[in-house]
């Protein structure tokens, strides 16, 4: 039974006792288990609390897996990997048509799930459910990807070409996008006949237990896709695997290098995405409606807990209008209901010391998002969306990753002191501009020295089948963890030369 029905069940039950509603520490999902084989892998773990951000709720508890529990899973995806991979890459793709159609039909109670353990709005859970269901398609696109080509080379001398999986692979996701991002990588990996390893963030780990589900309800054989929660230990242990042949990991640069490092030096492929310090230009020819609204969705935007979010925005010349502009919109925005929460206390916590400090060297907080309380959940984790000018940019607030609904403002003169600024950053994840001059906007995307570069698109993550992928300090590794370039990746080319002899008279 699947950790919804079982929690419809309870719950259910529970409402025919005036007891239920007063006790204090009731879960409102039973206690998480890892995946393995096709079926929950109950055992003696250390664990932990899975909280709700949006009330301080307790959601259900999560095992921290230990080596011994990866060896049972690698074993797993070992025994099933040659059989799912001798199958035609048709046949693999034609599981994750079925999958696509699970993760419709069960979006509603999808977004619910991230609402909670995430604190996303509904609307933003249900949008990442959508981009989960755009990845899915993509791997369905996989059989005309993939065709490979012969090629004759000399007379009578042939060239052939085909992709290989990898084996067994691992996924280590973060706690912001509980369904999106994972499908990053799991349809793609899978479709092309690797066995996945996946440890998602221990806080929010319903959605994976649900995803392992939905999987293998779509006919995925066991053994193919296996779910271990944990903490450090378990990640070292998976990058440390002899048997795990690749690796992707997103999360905060300094992890990111961490596990790059430990990965590789086992001889794994690893693409570990990092943190981001995202900049938008903004310049006075901009339309100010449209740009005001635009840049305030960027900011806060799943409570700004995205690597795409705007995090400085450098206005140039005279766009007062348009800052006020964004004022007026970032007011607009209310927490509890078109604002969500962060994800813990500590987070809200290391958002507002950003703030205060920022202010006490000298910056105007022009919207204050700090000591935000939802009525009726007080104990949830929240800051308001935030506005803050004056920034310089030696402050800490413009050179680190707040990872909040915050937007810094810098003042420069001109294009070049802006891009400047941009380029200095040591991280390179997405870059924007605001203008209607078409001069401008080439000369921005030309010099941004970052991977994702939009005009007048406070969010410019590329469409499938463009791939995901920063620059600089926002990635290690060679390549993009979505679209075409996640294929190579995930496979290994086999070139198969021929030459075929014929006699006189055969």
């Amino acid at each position: 039974m699947s950790i919804i029905l079982q929690f419809t069940a309870v719950f259910s039950i529970a409402l025919l006792s005036p007891m239920f509603i007063p006790l204090i520490g009731v879960m409102k999902y039973p206690a998480l288990d890892n995946f393995v084989n096709g079926t929950t892998m109950p055992g003696d773990h250390r664990r932990i609390d899975v909280t709700s951000p949006l009330d301080g709720s307790l959601l259900s508890t999560v095992p921290l897996s230990t080596p011994v529990e990866l060896e049972s899973a690698v074993a797993a995806a070992s025994e099933a990997q040659s059989a799912w991979a001798s199958l035609t890459q048709r046949d693999r793709s034609q599981f994750f048509f079925n999958y696509r159609e699970l993760l419709r039909s069960h979006l509603d109670e999808l977004a619910e799930l991230i609402h909670l353990e995430n604190g996303k709005t509904i609307p933003e859970s249900r949008a990442e459910i959508d981009k989960a269901m755009e990845l899915t398609e993509f791997a369905c696109s996989l059989p005309q990807l993939t065709s490979g080509e012969v090629l004759e080379v000399s007379q009578g001398f042939y060239c052939s070409e085909q992709l290989e999986p990898l084996g067994i692979v691992a996924s280590i996701t973060p706690f912001n996008f509980p369904i999106m991002v994972p499908h990053w990588t799991i349809p793609v990996a899978l479709a092309l006949g690797n066995a996945m390893v996946f440890k998602p963030s221990e806080k929010v780990p319903l959605s994976a237990g649900r995803t392992a589900e939905l999987l293998t309800e779509a006919g995925l054989p066991d053994g193919i896709f296996n779910v271990l929660h944990g903490d450090r230990e378990l990640v070292e242990a998976i990058c440390d695997h002899p048997e795990i042949t690749a690796l992707t990991f997103v999360g905060s640069t300094p992890v990111a290098q961490a596990v790059y490092r430990r990965a590789t030096a086992s001889y794994k492929r690893v693409l570990a995405m990092g943190g981001a310090k995202n900049h938008l230009v903004l310049l006075p020819d901009a339309d100010p409606e449209y740009s005001g609204a635009n840049i305030t969705a960027s900011m806060a935007g799943c409570a700004g807990q995205r690597c795409m979010a705007a995090a400085s925005l450098i206005a140039v010349g005279d766009v007062d209008h348009v800052i006020d502009r964004v004022c007026q919109e970032s007011r607009a925005m209310i927490a509890g209901e078109n604002l969500g929460a962060v994800i813990s206390s500590a987070a809200r916590d290391r958002i507002e010391s950003y703030i205060t400090e920022a202010e006490d060297q000298g910056a105007r907080v022009l919207v204050d998002g700090r000591n935000t309380v939802v009525a009726g959940h007080e104990s949830g984790s929240y800051v308001g969306a935030t506005v803050i000018d004056q920034v310089t940019p030696e402050m800490r607030i413009a050179r680190e990753e707040v990872f909040g609904p915050v937007l810094s403002i810098l003042r420069a003169d001109s294009l070049d002191d802006a891009l400047a600024i941009e380029n200095a950053s040591e991280f390179g994840n997405a870059a924007v501009i605001y203008t209607q001059d078409g001069d401008a906007a080439r000369q921005f995307t030309e010099r941004a020295r970052s991977g994702m570069v939009g005009v007048n698109v406070g969010v410019p993550v590329p469409r499938e089948p463009f791939g995901f992928g920063g620059w600089n300090e926002s990635r290690f590794g060679a390549g993009d963890i979505t679209g075409t370039g996640s294929i190579s990746f995930w496979t290994q080319a086999k070139k198969i030369t021929s030459h075929w002899i014929h006699t006189d008279g055969e």
